[in-house]
């Protein structure tokens, strides 16, 4: 881990992330890359609509943006890192994903406030979107993370061979941190498989992708959400993994996100990886 992007409004949740993403930078002598996106309206960036009273005016803003880095940047927890910073003009889940790739970016570590109801179905945040987006490994983290040795892993799977490319992703974060990896298949009574079903479909995906000596776990559950978080609850798993299809538009209106629910309900980190 090379490259690691912390995206931030400047908030204690923000402040939270990078925290958490510093204390990766010592471990893996990784350089931090904090983004500040400028979401204005496009009269005030657009260079074609742009006039002599506009520009001053997203300057302003900019100014103001790369004066909150300085004050961060001079925090005790960032001392002796390699810290880059960029403010930019951009909708903010949009920018992000395109920073992280245009930058060669290996992990983005984000902050959630989490959220219920209402505002949850229908705001939804800018974490959920670039989780939903990005081609890298999403790290979201509630609040600062107190010790980075990580010490159980837990990948919720459905076994899907589809999901393979995402799985071995999740097996080198697991080696990178040398970390034990739970493999997790959550039944459910709307799809229930029986157990010897189930271990036998964890042991043919496996097989199928040249992986072995991964712990394989079967839990049951109301929902593959509850499943997860009850799981690991037990297990005090210090990450959760889980892979998104970056569902979109009324698909992901109508069948949800067990990414997104997790990112919302969880008090412990979780770690996304897009199909």
């Amino acid at each position: 881990m090379k490259r690691i992007l912390v995206p931030t409004d400047f908030s204690k949740i923000a402040e939270n992330a990078l925290k958490s993403a510093a204390k990766m930078a010592s471990k893996f002598n990784a350089d931090i890359y904090l983004l500040h996106m400028l979401d204005l309206p496009l009269h005030l960036v657009d260079p074609v609509l742009k006039s002599s009273e506009n520009v001053p005016e997203a300057l302003y803003f900019m100014k103001l943006a790369h004066q909150q880095f300085s004050k961060i940047k001079d925090m005790d927890f960032l001392k002796g890192l390699n810290i880059y910073e960029s403010v930019q003009f951009n909708y903010a889940f949009k920018g992000i994903t395109e920073f992280a790739k245009n930058n060669d970016c290996d992990l983005i570590v984000m902050g959630s406030h989490g959220s219920t109801g209402f505002e949850e179905m229908f705001i939804g945040s800018n974490t959920e979107k670039v989780v939903r987006q990005s081609e890298i490994p999403v790290f979201v983290v509630k609040k600062e993370i107190s010790d980075i040795n990580i010490k159980n892993f837990v990948l919720a799977t459905d076994a899907d061979l589809d999901n393979k490319k995402s799985l071995l992703k999740a097996v080198e974060f697991a080696k990178l941190f040398e970390t034990d990896l739970h493999l997790l298949f959550v039944n459910t009574p709307n799809n229930f498989t029986t157990t010897k079903q189930a271990y036998a479909d964890l042991e043919e995906f496996l097989e199928e992708i040249k992986l072995k000596d991964i712990k394989k776990h079967i839990y049951n559950d109301v929902s593959i959400e509850k499943g997860i978080l009850n799981f690991a609850e037990k297990y005090n798993a210090d990450v959760i993994g889980i892979i998104t299809h970056g569902r979109k538009g009324l698909s992901h209106f109508f069948n949800g996100s067990i990414s997104e629910d997790l990112i919302n309900h969880a008090t412990r980190p979780v770690i996304t990886f897009k199909l």
